[in-house]
């Protein structure tokens, strides 16, 4: 890529000022090398300022084309350009799991059919171009509300309601387009009530458990219902993953770290109903990923409950610390500092024999722990009760049968997977934690039935407001999708309220 477009050519200039750190940051995640980054880079800016032109003269003639906003735009334009190496025998040169990604079905979804195509891309397409630009801003690049107003010529002081309304916009068009999408009849019966429950009125109503079952095992379902939750928090990783594909969560913390390495931590954003969490939302969804309402932990909870700590798990979605810069001061630098990614640090082995935790109380029967409390104990040692004695006592382990979980991976795909948790108790439950260790740097995106938070490899899964209670005896469930990076082995130390828990 040029260190500056042609003088004469305005175009290519806008362009270039305003995409290239996202251009560059992008194909550095597609390729194996900087050499081959900065190729992906020329060529995929060449691609995206042809559909600009050809657009513009679109409009021209008085025929509106829909397209992205400029970033997202060059974005797939990378993609695009990426498939092309890979069809032409260039496929050497770009990262080997998306090349393995290319070569899947979910990867024809983008340049297919349009109605097949992932909700999250023809929604946003659908909107007008600067409604468009203010989500992908916010939503994506991380960018502070007044930030993006003045990039987007906006009144500061207006644009928080601004986005609410363009927020509402995206999820009538995902609902539109929806109920559009060509389903099988299971799905179809269940698109009206998918719409009904994720509608920001209804978001403390119980959701009913043939459909909480059903988006626990429809990737499709599950992909509509984060894209229709414009206020839950699902949104960064709902167009991330629906826009980009591969990469996409990683492509967020990417810009999430730029962000703040340019511009200073994030401050929360008041969302609809005054709640705070558009800034903390979207960390969440980036390092719990993409669609779960995650808790910030302390430095105490992780020192205390989040050993062994495995450092590769920080890096977004790859260990990419090892590559080398493709910062060429006259071409095209990527962001310094955060941004540019951390190397990944050595997997903690899984602990052979946690300690005993004498004095603890149990978490049964209690209200769940705010953030500063310890969320996630590790599971306590087993104490051998005395003769006579009613086991457990207040302070000592369940036996292995207070519960047990049921793990299984229901869909798997290059970079990600889907999995449901199946617990079954033997004694009753006023609310609920169920927590585990992921082996191989595993992030969880979007979970329902449950509220997720993850900090290493260390997983919480706690109770909701209308499936806290559980008989004894009882079973409750949840599902999640996660991002996966090579190997994807099942967890180990899994535990409720923070009593080991057999897997079945």
């Amino acid at each position: 890529m040029p260190d500056r477009p042609s003088p004469q050519d305005a175009t290519e200039a806008a362009l270039f000022d305003e995409c290239r750190d996202a251009v560059l940051s992008y194909a550095d995640l597609c390729t194996a090398g900087s050499a081959a980054a900065h190729d992906l880079a020329t060529e995929a800016f060449a691609l995206g300022v042809r559909e600009v032109r050809a657009a513009d003269a679109g409009a021209s003639r008085g025929r509106r084309t829909p397209r992205l906003p400029a970033i997202p735009l060059m974005l797939t334009a990378v993609r695009t350009t990426a498939a092309a190496w890979e069809a032409e025998g260039l496929g050497h040169r770009l990262d080997p799991d998306l090349r393995l990604w290319l070569n899947s079905p979910q990867a024809a979804r983008y340049p297919g059919p349009p109605l097949h195509r992932p909700l999250a891309l023809r929604a946003l397409r659908d909107l007008q171009e600067a409604d468009a630009a203010l989500l992908w801003l916010t939503e994506v690049e991380a960018l502070p509300l007044v930030v993006a107003a003045r990039r987007l010529g906006l009144d500061p002081a207006a644009v928080s309601g601004e986005l609410d309304q363009v927020r509402a916009l995206f999820r009538d068009r995902c609902r539109r387009d929806h109920l559009d999408t060509p389903m099988d009849a299971e799905c179809r019966s269940y698109a009206r009530l998918l719409d009904a429950v994720t509608r920001p009125a209804a978001a403390a109503a119980e959701a009913p458990e043939d459909l909480s079952r059903h988006l626990a095992t429809c990737v499709g379902c599950a992909e509509a219902a984060a894209c229709l939750r414009p206020h839950g928090g699902a949104l960064p990783a709902a167009l991330a993953g629906g826009v980009i594909g591969w990469g996409g969560l990683a492509y967020l913390e990417r810009r999430r770290r730029a962000a703040e390495a340019r511009l200073g931590p994030r401050p929360p954003v008041p969302a609809a109903g005054g709640e705070t969490g558009d800034g903390g939302g979207r960390a969440r969804v980036v390092r719990g990923s993409l669609l779960a309402a995650a808790v910030v932990l302390s430095a105490l909870a992780l020192t205390v409950s989040l050993m062994p700590f495995d450092g590769k798990a920080n890096d977004a979605a790859r260990g990419d610390g090892g590559r080398q810069s493709v910062a060429d001061p006259g071409i095209l630098p990527l962001p310094t500092g955060p941004s540019a990614g951390a190397s990944p640090a050595a997997t903690a082995a899984p602990p052979s024999s946690p300690a005993p935790s004498a004095g603890r109380p149990t978490a049964t029967g209690t209200a769940r722990a705010p953030a500063h409390d310890d969320p996630d104990p590790e599971p306590q040692g087993t104490a051998s009760p005395t003769a006579g004695e009613d086991p457990p006592a207040p302070v000592s382990s369940e036996p292995a049968t207070a519960c047990q979980v049921r793990y299984r991976v229901v869909n798997e795909w290059t970079d990600g997977f889907q999995a449901t948790v199946t617990v079954t108790t033997a004694r009753a439950l006023d609310t609920w934690r169920v927590a585990w260790t992921f082996r191989d740097g595993q992030r969880v995106g979007q979970m329902w039935d449950a509220e997720a938070a993850q900090s290493g490899p260390r997983v919480t899964a706690g109770a909701t407001d209308y499936n806290s209670s559980v008989a004894a005896g009882g079973t409750f469930a949840f599902g999640f999708v996660a991002d996966r990076h090579g190997a994807n082995s099942t967890p180990y130390a899994f535990s409720l309220n923070g009593r080991d828990c057999a897997v079945a």
